[in-house]
């Protein structure tokens, strides 16, 4: 698995390019879902909450509670390895569990945030960190970094298992068998 170098800046600003199979999203009805469609449009896809399979990799939904609607994460297998998409969730994910990488919410740091009306929200850092050590996570990296815990890496603060994504870098999973892209 690999994400392209440069990243996505931070404001999603970068797309994926040509030649895309599917573009798979966490929450079809979030709010940047227009913007989120005419790009995808523009690539000749479909942007979906759904499952994708290629080359022996598997990209699976799962539910996540998050908000009001049904949202997912992402359990990714490529036959060797196991990684979890789950960038927004109110809720730990048991289902990521003995995962070999996770990328994960960290939009609260010591405590989570909840949306008005106790409809769900976000999940913070030191609830993350813990309930993934207890689940057998591998590695864990925080993906969705909310002002909370923007401020906790400006005073030099660091989890207590997990690290900070950051912008250009690279994952990749072992895979059972060669594959080869076109570049």
């Amino acid at each position: 698995m690999e994400r392209a170098p440069g990243g996505a800046g931070r404001r999603g600003r970068r797309d994926p390019g040509p030649p895309l199979d599917a573009w798979l999203v966490s929450d079809g009805r979030a709010e940047l879902m227009p913007e989120i469609r005419r790009r995808a449009g523009g690539l000749g896809v479909e942007p979906t909450v759904g499952s994708f399979e290629a080359d022996g990799v598997e990209v699976r939904s799962r539910p996540v509670r998050h908000t009001s609607h049904p949202t997912v994460g992402y359990l990714i297998d490529t036959g060797r390895q196991r990684a979890a998409w789950a960038p927004e969730f109110w809720v730990f994910p048991e289902w990521v569990r003995g995962v070999d990488l996770m990328f994960a919410d960290a939009a609260g740091w010591r405590r989570p945030i909840g949306f008005a009306g106790g409809v769900g929200g976000h999940a913070c850092v030191r609830d993350v960190s813990a309930a993934a050590c207890r689940v057998g996570v591998r590695r864990l990296v925080f993906a969705h970094i909310g002002r909370p815990s923007i401020r906790a890496i400006d005073r030099g603060e660091r989890p207590a298992f997990g690290e900070w994504g950051e912008d250009g870098a690279v994952f990749r999973l072992r895979c059972k068998q060669l594959m080869r892209y076109a570049r």
